[in-house]
């Protein structure tokens, strides 16, 4: 009994406590309703208002708001204000105050409609003007005109332009004539490029970042491709870049680095792979490694499926080659890795020179990696294994070409534009029982928006062309996974017999079709679907393969890094056959 007195004084207490919280918030409000509106709705003009909230979801539309009492001094002239900038300059509101609710009478009066249109430009910017005869002028549109108008002409070059806009309005006629006056003036250019706050660090080796070249045409995207790759060298705090001087049509390009406080990153996780499983892993980096944005990055993981230990050094600008700068990479390491049917061990020591400036990344390498191929019993044929898969010992020693050039507006989270990249990779035979190849990856993407939808398509194609010898299984095709087809795990899906069969085998051929498409479903959560077609053949160039071809869904939550990704697949032909697939980024 004691309980349940108790029980019932805090519920009472609580109870009696939300009521006078209600009664208190309740005294500060009043019931709001608005008549006589015609062209907006009423949550538009409660939006303008503010301080407006709905009272109780279970009541009718009538009296549904309420508003800040300390508010209601100040609506009439916002509601005022809020007329006039579209267009309705003689609109006419009245407040009508009882001790229950507060009534606005709105008398919208005739809005101000546009009829004269005069342009005098050198520069075609019809296009950029939302208004024609007869519209309603809305002073919110006039001014966003003017500054789309700039930003057109700053886009294509012209930075000395001369623009000069004017809303004539007569109240007596409800009329206004709208002027745009533009002369482009000449195309601007960049001029020298000057760096302040360099410490230990030379300066060409922030100029070879800089897309933004002396005597090229000015343009905005150059100085965000310039500003990516300085801040790319992870060599600064902050990258400031300056254009506010100009010389007649030339513009300098001033840039102020604040060089790192902190130049030591580590980093220790634990976490889970589609392919590998649970692990954990560390990494150390040192940048600006003894000056001159040198970078020394250190890498360890473990998983059940993988071990991984390696070290890399970056050295950039370290030479030109027809005033193209080059970075100077290598890596040396060892990994241990769990196929289905196999294991693979493999030592590598891996040297390349890089081009990176804006969209154009080349990077021209030679690895060379010691491989042994050894069976797992993780299949219950093991005959079949042992016919797909050749083990053994395999030292490779290979130059290879990776290009890249990328035109879409974002690369971690694309609206718009394009992506190509070709890999070519040659293995020079260094024992007798070894087989030289050709091993060459061609892909495409694009990407487009219309209104909040995005679609996009990507398209791979891949061959291995060898002699009499045999490579090792890992060089052959796999699929599976966020960038191939996501109903099946990261490199799960080899050569395909038929339309819900495949081998453990890689493949010599591969095609790839992907095609998504992305729509916001509420705040930062966006919904996808999409389609994966995969075919993958024994032969080299073998186009006439089998297709594994899965559907699926997918969200997407959009963060400050990226989007994170959960894609869930199936075979069209098997729904059995399914993947989960998550990842940062997009695959497009």
């Amino acid at each position: 009994m004691r309980y349940i007195f108790y029980t019932l004084l805090g519920f009472f207490l609580l109870f009696g406590v939300t009521l006078n919280a209600q009664e208190r918030e309740e005294s500060n409000t009043t019931i709001l309703r608005i008549e006589g509106q015609k062209h907006f709705t009423l949550t538009e003009l409660e939006e303008v208002a503010g301080g407006v909230s709905q009272k109780h979801f279970w009541q009718s539309d009538e009296g549904n708001y309420t508003i800040d009492r300390k508010l209601i001094p100040s609506l009439e002239m916002t509601l005022k204000q809020f007329y006039a900038s579209e267009g309705f300059y003689t609109a006419k509101v009245t407040l009508q105050s009882s001790s229950s609710y507060l009534l606005v009478k709105i008398d919208e009066g005739l809005p101000v409609r546009v009829s004269e249109i005069k342009i005098e430009s050198n520069y075609p910017i019809a296009s950029l003007i939302p208004f024609k005869k007869g519209d309603i002028f809305r002073a919110k549109a006039f001014i966003a005109s003017k500054n789309n108008i700039i930003t057109q002409l700053i886009n294509d070059g012209y930075c000395s332009y001369s623009l000069d806009t004017k809303a004539y309005v007569d109240i007596k006629k409800h009329t206004v004539s709208l002027v745009y006056l533009l002369d482009k003036g000449g195309v601007c250019r960049f001029g020298e490029t000057t760096i302040k706050g360099l410490e230990g660090i030379d300066a060409e080796i922030v100029r070879s970042r800089v897309v933004a070249k002396k005597g090229e045409r000015f343009d905005p995207k150059k100085l965000k491709e310039s500003y990516a790759g300085i801040y790319g060298l992870d060599a600064f705090d902050s990258v400031l870049i300056h254009t506010d001087r100009k010389f007649y049509n030339e513009v300098p390009v001033d840039i102020d680095v604040q060089m790192l406080t902190k130049p030591y990153h580590y980093e220790v996780g634990a976490g889970y792979d589609t392919f590998v499983g649970a692990r954990v892993h560390g990494s150390l980096t040192k940048r600006n490694f003894l000056g001159n944005a040198q970078k020394v990055h250190l890498r360890a993981s473990w998983s059940q499926k993988e071990q991984l230990l390696s070290a890399k050094l970056i050295k950039p600008d370290v030479f030109s080659l027809w005033d193209f700068p080059l970075d100077l990479g290598s890596s040396v390491g060892y990994s241990n890795l769990e196929y289905t049917g196999f294991q693979e061990k493999k030592g590598y020591l891996n040297t390349y020179l890089e081009h990176n400036e804006g969209r154009l990344k080349a990077k021209l390498g030679w690895a060379f990696e010691n491989i042994d191929i050894t069976l797992l019993s993780n299949l219950s044929e093991n005959e079949e294994l042992e016919q797909a898969v050749k083990a053994g010992n395999f030292v490779l020693f290979y130059p290879y070409l990776n290009l890249v050039y990328d035109k879409r507006d974002d690369p971690l989270n694309p609206k718009y534009g394009y992506y190509l990249r070709a890999y070519l990779e040659y293995g020079l035979p260094l024992t007798s029982d070894a087989s030289a190849y050709l091993k060459t990856l061609f892909e495409g993407r694009y990407i487009d928006s219309f209104g909040d939808l995005t679609l996009a398509g990507v398209a791979k194609v891949g061959t291995i062309e060898k002699g009499i010898h045999d490579i090792p299984e890992s060089k052959y095709f796999f699929a599976g996974g966020s960038y191939y087809n996501r109903a099946y795990g990261y490199n799960k899906l080899g050569v395909i017999l038929s339309p819900t069969e495949d081998t453990i085998h890689g493949g010599s051929t591969l095609l790839n079709f992907s095609f998504e498409a992305d729509y916001p479903i509420v705040g930062e959560l966006y919904g996808a679907l999409f389609s994966d077609n995969t075919m993958l053949t024994e032969s080299s160039y073998d186009f006439s393969g089998e297709y594994v071809q899965s559907v699926g869904v997918g969200v997407r939550y959009m963060t400050p890094i990226g989007p994170f990704k959960l894609d869930v697949g199936w075979n069209i032909y098997d729904r059995s056959i399914y993947g989960i697939s998550f990842q940062i980024g997009q695959s497009f």
